[in-house]
């Protein structure tokens, strides 16, 4: 059909929508009005399905963003301020149901008259035992209480599953230090003025604080962490799972990485009777220890006393809501201005899409919001709709793994044994993810609500580790406006995500298969990417490929990631195929299995044309309009340094030009930009 198929687009309508309710986008399921007809679809698939769209959404002053996933949260949002706002009626002084914490919590946010008499008294309990630290022992102890609290750390502390062994649970611990995006931030020349910005921003809150001589401390703790990037892994470095399972008794640490008092960072963590930790990113743990026992008391005082209130600003008075949001927000991704408060609010009590700000959503309620949500706007009829999707394409990915030409059969059975071992959730959890029952929310406490959240959440967290492995766990709350291939070889898609263009119950299915069917595909495929490949059926990590089988892998990933890396989604910033690789193998298996699903779906018919477009159009096009979206310079640039997601429009055109019935759906011809040869196609799952 090429550049003709929209002309005609919008002159049928489907029996079934028809007959039913309408879907979000009619007459069948597309944004007839998105796309770009002047386009070839085979010069950029992504602007031909969405030019029209692009030209006429504006990103809006509140947010670094505009895309169709964005207006899905907004209605989220939208439902969980008409939430909020009936529990809010229900704030009390001493809360005792969930309910009422969480209205009571979001009346406290709400309160900013509260907020601006306040100051910056609710950071005194942090400051106050900052100050009085009379050693490093004694911060490394604070360090440790930052897993469930407001303090920064050297070292991360978490906990998942273990990695050699999962039906337990391990302790990891990790770099981190960094208040920026990523290390380049810090090491680039092309960055520089972003360091300048955020050392103006860290003497800004720290004259907020009232510290003594904050541009000099605010310089001092950005040489501090200066010192702290040259030391850590790249992101790239880090996606490498073997080698950051490093296991060792906590009393190795002291021999190991001297310089850096262990023993009380572990036991006010919680975590100090642990008989093993895992050591994540090796060959710097020595280094970063060195920096910490050789940096000044007074630099580390201070980089801990900025690090707090950056953390705790969105909850604080608005010189501090200001000076983050200036940072944090206009200067690192382009957003205009502010978003209102009761969107700051509903995130503050619910988390969900935290966007480029994880402060604003630090100590929540979520879980408890999750509840309410998924009880009032998700319908049961979805879940099973879902269900059955996600069942029709592992059936597709089992068809895809047979079939394929460059893996032998020992390798081959591990992984269809594998993907048989996935469990599927859909829409909310089956059982309560958390217990708030000791958890105060206090009216005239907002700061303190945060605190008292997050080391709730922390608290909960290290107890269940003592136990077997919950294989009823979540990792996302049914908010979130996400999917996940998680560590209990779970494949999670909240109510969040299961709105239209992703998913819309009176679509089309060829639509239904393209968007939620890419997302089904791709979270599928993530067991099965360069890091996913490295664990095996039982979850544990283990070479589980032949040697001619992992070379042929690598090899074919390779030529997916010598395509991404002629990407530029602003000039001179190019895709690091090493970050993003497994994300774009995802986005490619998750595409070309959702075809295979839909195709299998028609039971041997033939695809209906629907508005002048075949089916195979409809499926990609599905995919291309979920993606529609635009962001700023900024935004951009953060992304492609510090996220493993390529920029969206690469989502889109990346996977289609590798597989072969895109070519024939869109007449893709010798000359076209995106044209690839067969033999230089990337063919992997």
């Amino acid at each position: 059909m090429g550049r003709t198929a929209f002309a005609v687009a919008g002159l049928m309508a489907t029996a079934a929508a028809a007959a039913g309710a309408a879907p979000q986008y009619p007459p069948f399921g597309l944004d007839l009005t998105a796309a770009d007809k002047s386009v070839k679809p085979g010069d950029d698939f992504f602007d031909y399905a969405n030019g029209a769209y692009l030209a006429r959404t504006s990103i809006p002053a509140d947010r670094p963003a505009a895309s169709r996933r964005l207006e899905m949260t907004d209605r989220m949002e939208a439902n969980l301020h008409t939430l909020m706002d009936e529990v809010a009626k229900e704030a009390t002084a001493a809360p005792a149901t969930e309910r009422q914490k969480a209205g009571t919590f979001y009346a406290a946010f709400m309160d900013e008259a509260q907020a601006e008499r306040l100051g910056a008294a609710p950071l005194k309990p942090e400051l106050d035992t900052i100050r009085a630290a009379p050693d490093r022992a004694a911060l490394a102890a604070l360090m440790g209480a930052g897993a469930g609290g407001l303090y920064p750390s050297l070292f991360g502390a978490f906990i998942d599953i273990d990695l050699k062994d999962p039906n337990r649970y391990a302790l990891y611990l990790g770099q981190s230090g960094l208040g920026l995006p990523d290390r380049d931030y810090y090491l680039k020349a092309e960055l520089a003025a972003k360091k300048d910005a955020y050392r103006a921003y860290a003497a800004r809150l720290l004259a907020l604080e009232g510290w003594p001589d904050a541009d000099k401390a605010a310089a001092d703790l950005v040489t501090f962490e200066t010192k702290v990037a040259e030391a850590s892994w790249t992101k790239v470095q880090q996606r490498d799972l073997t080698t950051q399972y490093n296991p060792m008794a906590p009393a190795a640490l002291p021999g190991f990485a001297p310089g850096f008092d262990w023993a009380p960072f572990l036991e006010r963590a919680g975590v100090g009777a642990r008989p093993m930790v895992v050591v994540a990113e090796k060959s710097a743990f020595p280094k970063l220890a060195v920096i910490y026992a050789e940096t000044p008391v007074e630099t580390l005082k201070a980089w801990m006393a900025f690090r707090v209130a950056d953390l705790a600003a969105p909850y604080l008075s608005k010189p501090f809501v200001d000076a983050h949001f200036g940072f944090r927000l206009k200067e690192l991704t382009g957003q205009a201005e502010p978003q209102p408060r009761w969107k700051r609010g509903v995130r503050a009590v619910a988390g969900g899409d935290c966007g480029a700000d994880p402060a604003s959503c630090f100590g929540t309620l979520n879980w408890a919001v999750g509840d309410l949500y998924a009880a009032r706007y998700f319908p049961a009829a979805t879940k099973a709709k879902v269900t059955e999707l996600v069942g029709n394409l592992k059936v597709a990915m089992r068809g895809r793994i047979e079939r394929l030409d460059w893996m032998g059969p020992e390798t081959k059975k591990e992984a269809l044994k594998k993907l048989d071992t996935y469990t599927i959730k859909v829409g909310y959890p089956d059982k309560p993810q958390r217990d708030y029952s000791a958890v105060v929310i206090k009216r005239d406490d907002l700061l303190g609500n945060v605190r008292r959240a997050a080391a709730n959440d922390w608290a909960f967290i290290v107890k269940r580790s003592n136990g077997p492995v919950d294989r009823g766990a979540w990792q996302m709350t049914p908010q979130t406006n996400d999917a996940y291939n998680g560590s209990l070889r779970d494949i999670v898609f909240p109510a969040g995500i299961l709105q239209a263009p992703i998913f819309d119950a009176d679509a089309d299915p060829a639509i239904n298969y393209g968007a939620i069917g890419g997302v089904i595909g791709h979270e599928l495929t993530h067991g099965f990417d360069d890091m996913g490949r490295t664990i095996d059926a039982a979850g544990a990590l283990r070479d589980w490929w032949t040697k001619a089988d992992a070379d042929a892998f690598k090899a074919r990933a390779k030529i997916l990631g010598d395509q991404y890396a002629q990407f530029e989604p602003v000039p001179g910033f190019h895709i690091n195929p090493g970050l993003t690789m497994g994300e774009n193998i995802a986005d490619l298996g998750g595409l070309a299995i959702a075809l295979d699903a839909y195709h299998a779906s028609l039971g041997g018919r033939p695809a209906p044309v629907i508005g002048g477009l075949t089916g195979d159009q409809r499926v990609f096009l599905g995919w291309a309009q979920a993606w529609a979206g635009k962001m700023t310079p900024d935004a951009i640039k953060q992304m492609t340094i510090s996220d493993p997601h390529s920029f969206r429009k690469f989502r889109v055109n990346g996977p289609v030009r590798n597989i072969d019935p895109w070519y024939a759906a869109f007449g893709v011809k010798p000359g076209d930009k995106l044209y690839l040869k067969p033999e230089e196609r990337a063919r992997i799952w």
